[in-house]
């Protein structure tokens, strides 16, 4: 009797086990469906119709920042709720995307297996972050909420950051458009200081974590926002609408005026009086740090200063895109400061470096 209880009870732990794997199954692959689609539709169809044209026509359109010089008597705030408006018209479909994508995250992927395969604070899992970075072709406050996503699930410093820094940086699509539109030293430029952001910066500032803070820091927010985690008794159904409810309702308001703020620094990008120099180089590297922009903005504004300096243009490709004002805010709950500090400085200082490059280079 006791043999048969203890294989009857050792069967139901085998058929527990079947149904657990094949339910994890299945909801990954609801997470990588809906992923796919998602990228498909806002991001690799849009840039493959957009690559064409760059190589057909080797442009990419105007400069985000062009029109606002041309309406003569507009105040500096109305100047603002222009761009404003013209940013999130390029970029609310990634960023309710990315929205989206990061509350599966929180309620779908296991943290367990998330934590196994980018948890370690090591190159292996900066670099697998990287790497996981591409196909998402993302702005950094797009990415933002994947990343803090990711973070809130165990993941490493070094590897959420590369996954955020890498999103603008190495973007393949944006690589091809420079390569259609600028000459090809600017691409190799952005390639190279973009994997030395996305890697080399990433990895470093994981260095400065502690991880008996950062599983503080990770608990901390997660209670603050009365987050469900995955393996919550709550059902899928449940978990997913309201993971995404309450990371809508805590970032789209930082989002909003932030970007409105980056918007009164755009009259800063053309100061007359800087345009030669190095000060011209740092100016444009911590005012390019900070603005915001959709992606591959940065390289309709490069092209406008070519004819000026094309140490400035250079200096643009690299601090534009990389972090912003915005983005930093987003994700400001998620990662150490002095983590994020390091990156923001390390931004201006690679982009100055570019600038310097460029200037002797191109």
């Amino acid at each position: 009797m006791h043999s048969n209880s203890t294989a009857r009870t050792d069967n139901d732990n085998d058929n527990e086990a079947r149904l657990l794997r094949r339910r994890t199954l299945a909801i990954l692959l609801v997470f990588a469906v809906v992923t796919a689609a998602g990228l498909a539709y806002v991001k690799w169809w849009p840039y493959f119709i957009k690559a064409t044209n760059a190589i057909h026509h080797h442009t990419l359109g105007s400069s985000i920042l062009g029109s606002g010089a041309d309406e003569g008597g507009a105040s500096v705030w109305q100047e603002a709720w222009r761009y404003s408006l013209t940013y999130f018209n390029a970029v609310w479909k990634a960023a309710l995307l990315g929205m989206i994508v990061s509350s599966m995250v929180q309620a779908m992927l296991p943290a367990d297996w998330l934590k196994r395969a980018l948890g370690g604070m090591n190159v292996k899992s900066t670099l697998i972050g990287g790497a996981a970075s591409l196909p998402g072709m993302m702005c950094s406050c797009c990415a933002a909420p994947i990343a803090a996503g990711m973070r809130r699930q165990r993941v490493s410093v070094g590897a959420a950051l590369a996954f955020w820094i890498g999103n603008p940086m190495l973007n393949p699509a944006t690589l091809v458009f420079m390569a259609a539109v600028l000459p090809w030293k600017f691409t190799v430029l952005r390639l190279v200081f973009g994997l030395l952001l996305t890697f080399g910066v990433s990895y470093a500032a994981g260095r400065f974590a502690d991880p008996a803070k950062l599983d503080a820091l990770v608990r901390a927010q997660t209670e603050a926002a009365g987050e469900l985690r995955p393996a919550d008794a709550a059902p899928l159904w449940l978990r997913w609408p309201r993971s995404f409810a309450i990371l809508f309702a805590r970032m789209a308001p930082i989002y909003v005026a932030a970007v409105f703020l980056t918007g009164l620094l755009q009259q800063l990008l053309f100061p007359s009086w800087a345009t030669e120099g190095a000060f011209a180089i740092a100016l444009f590297a911590i005012v390019g740090t900070l603005f915001v922009i959709p992606t591959a903005a940065e390289i309709p504004i490069a092209q406008s200063f070519l004819a000026i300096d094309k140490g400035i243009a250079s200096t643009l490709l690299i601090a534009l895109p990389a972090v912003s004002l915005p983005s930093l805010l987003l994700v400001s709950r998620s990662f150490p400061r002095k983590a994020l500090l390091f990156v923001a400085v390390s931004v201006v200082l690679l982009a100055m470096a570019s600038g310097y490059v460029g200037r002797l280079w191109l």
